[in-house]
């Protein structure tokens, strides 16, 4: 495989996840999470869901091999604190969350959880306008240390410089459909629970 083909595993993913991340974006929309702080608490609720489902993969040996700082990256405690500077409750599990995925199929996976870090940014924008901050019910869309942007950048290069089989790829693709799906079910979870009052 060329440098070029490889170069072009990230431009890919976002390619295939076209549609999917569509469709979550206009959920998003549609179920307003900025109108109100217990609209937003619902929305924290789908983000520590799916984080939380993610906890293992960014803790993961073989990952963290490939990605020295996973760990840092993983954004489950702070949407757990979110959730208490909420007053909302921690969710139980979800049925149907990822079990033990192959190592492509879990590079997919976080490709979409990495990837959603830069939409944060405008996302932190608008919680401000419901008083919520990287310190206080919005600390899940805050700045990564060393920001944004260069997180994403050295996430893609490490993703793009990897050598996979032609097997491999088509499970990183699949990981990354999967990821955006599910998101999406832990989103209609959430908003279709009684909201508390925050």
């Amino acid at each position: 495989m060329t440098t070029s083909e490889k170069a072009l595993r990230s431009q890919r993913l976002n390619q295939i996840t076209h549609e999917p991340h569509s469709k979550l974006d206009a959920l998003v929309k549609a179920h307003a999470p900025f109108e109100t702080r217990a609209n937003f608490a619902r929305f924290v609720v789908a983000q520590y869901l799916f984080q939380s489902e993610l906890v293992d993969l960014y803790n993961n040996a073989e990952l963290t091999a490939i990605v020295p700082d996973l760990p840092a990256r993983c954004r489950a405690e702070a949407a757990k604190a979110d959730l208490a500077d909420l007053h909302t409750d921690i969710p139980a599990p979800v049925a149907g969350a990822l079990k033990n995925p192959s190592k492509a199929r879990a590079l997919g996976w976080l490709f979409v959880s990495e990837g959603s870090k830069l939409g944060a940014a405008f996302l932190i924008k608008r919680a401000v306008a419901l008083e919520l901050s990287d310190t206080f019910g919005a600390r899940h869309l805050g700045e990564p240390e060393g920001g944004r942007a260069e997180g994403w950048k050295s996430f893609v290069r490490t993703l793009d410089s990897l050598q996979f089989t032609a097997e491999e790829e088509a499970e990183i693709e699949q990981g990354a459909i999967d990821a955006f799906n599910r998101f999406t079910v832990l989103l209609e979870q959430a908003y279709a629970t009684e909201a508390e009052p925050a």
